[in-house]
């Protein structure tokens, strides 16, 4: 990994979004925040993706080529996931890293007993998404997600260029303002790899022991950690 080019900073990350925000089309907005982030950080901007689909990945790898994609390899994911990660990888200009946790699912079995993520999900998802990205991230200046503000009430003031002072560091957000119409749109417009178990109602995927499909009408991330106080893994709050 070369050094980064900029030195990432809170007001770099503020005069980003300031002047990004006012891109009113979603395309064009995305795209430039993907080029800012590949000519201002180099190699030392990364990004991360769930594999829910092909999206982010087909626009950075249009906007900065060869991009490295950070994917979590929990040891949790549907068969479906792991597959579409494989076929995003094969048909985008991106490089896949798969991260894993520091235990296999059987280590932590005998650790911590089986199915922790029903008993503390928490603790699973710490141990097996955020402190794995955590490392990853070790030494990159800047990393961007797909998430959107349509998502989550959470989620509602996604910044499209955010200061990370959690890990000290920018963090670009290029589909925060993308609804899910500009999503199909796209998708379909490029033949953008989707996950199979969107066709079966799952609107937001993640681990298989945690995630359910939703019904119509219900918000996208209904599905994820279903009947429990829970929206959100760690790796964005």
């Amino acid at each position: 990994m070369s050094s980064t080019l900029v030195e990432p900073t809170p007001e770099l990350a503020a005069e980003a979004d300031a002047r990004f925000e006012g891109v009113a089309d979603p395309e064009e907005q995305a795209l430039a925040v993907l080029r800012w982030a590949g000519e201002t950080f180099g190699d030392s901007f990364a990004l991360t993706s769930s594999m829910a689909d092909g999206l982010l990945a087909h626009l950075a790898g249009r906007a900065h080529p060869g991009v490295q994609v950070v994917f979590l390899d929990t040891g949790y994911h549907f068969a479906e996931t792991t597959g579409t990660r494989d076929w995003i990888a094969s048909v985008t200009d991106i490089r896949v890293l798969s991260v894993q946790p520091e235990q296999t699912v059987a280590q932590q079995d005998a650790e911590f007993g089986p199915q922790l993520h029903d008993r503390d999900p928490d603790l699973c998802c710490a141990m097996r998404k955020v402190q794995p990205l955590a490392r990853a991230l070790a030494g990159f200046s800047a990393w961007g997600s797909g998430v959107r503000r349509d998502e989550a009430e959470t989620r509602r003031g996604t910044k499209v260029v955010d200061w990370d002072a959690k890990r000290g560091m920018v963090k670009v957000n290029p589909l925060a303002a993308w609804t899910q119409d500009d999503v199909d749109r796209y998708t379909a417009e490029h033949q953008v790899p989707v996950n199979p178990l969107v066709e079966v109602g799952y609107a937001s995927i993640g681990c298989a022991p945690c995630t359910r499909p939703v019904a119509p009408g219900e918000d996208p991330r209904a599905g994820r950690w279903a009947g429990r106080n829970k929206v959100e893994c760690g790796l964005h709050t």
